[in-house]
């Protein structure tokens, strides 16, 4: 549980200007996530969400502006699309076991968590979009996160199973009281969701 986090700043970001062989591709960009808080970031392709969602991962440096992360923060990153080779032997378990050590028990509470348990020693070439979707999820819990930052988390997911996952989000956010920061394309469905959203294309357009 992060209930410590309550609703202080996890992370901010203060004019964030960031230009890549002299094209800009963030310009004046300021946020802020506090615990407990869902923020989505909406966009057209090549908006800068994913540059954006980087830096403030600290995967990426900024050409200007200021960050912030709480002192000892812990991110939980749900990737948009993570590739695995069909002929690779890998079962749910094991794919777990790269985020780190953890027992049996561990990793059957986080797959509990996002309704997935009884797949722990199932294929992972085996599953369905939706469920190989909340086993990122899982392996993204295990490090007790403050910060969720899920990029596209729906993506390849149907539309049952795009409502059932964000419900997922929400009840594992309200459960931890983590920050989840949320990337989209699809706002219709994440406004159910989601306590603020940012429409980015290079600049902040409308919150």
């Amino acid at each position: 549980m992060n209930s410590d986090t309550g609703n202080e700043v996890l992370i901010s970001a203060e004019n964030l200007g960031y230009t890549i062989r002299g094209h800009q591709v963030l310009d004046a960009v300021s946020l802020k996530l506090h615990g407990g808080e869902t923020v989505t970031l909406i966009g057209p392709n090549g908006a800068g969400k994913t540059s954006l969602v980087r830096i403030l991962l600290g995967l990426k440096k900024a050409t200007l502006g200021e960050i912030y992360r709480k002192p000892g923060i812990r991110i939980g990153y749900v990737p948009q699309k993570l590739h695995i080779d069909p002929v690779l032997p890998l079962r749910v378990r094991d794919f777990l076991l790269t985020a780190g050590r953890f027992d049996n028990q561990q990793l059957i509470a986080v797959l509990e968590e996002v309704q997935m348990a009884h797949l722990l020693t199932s294929p992972v070439q085996n599953l369905s979009g939706g469920e190989f979707q909340r086993v990122l999820l899982a392996r993204a819990l295990l490090n007790r996160p403050h910060v969720l930052v899920l990029d596209e988390p729906a993506q390849g997911v149907d539309i049952i199973g795009q409502q059932a996952l964000y419900q997922t989000i929400k009840h594992v956010r309200d459960r931890h009281g983590c920050g989840v920061l949320m990337v989209s394309h699809d706002l219709h469905l994440v406004m159910a969701s989601t306590d603020r959203v940012i429409c980015l294309n290079t600049h902040i357009c409308c919150t």
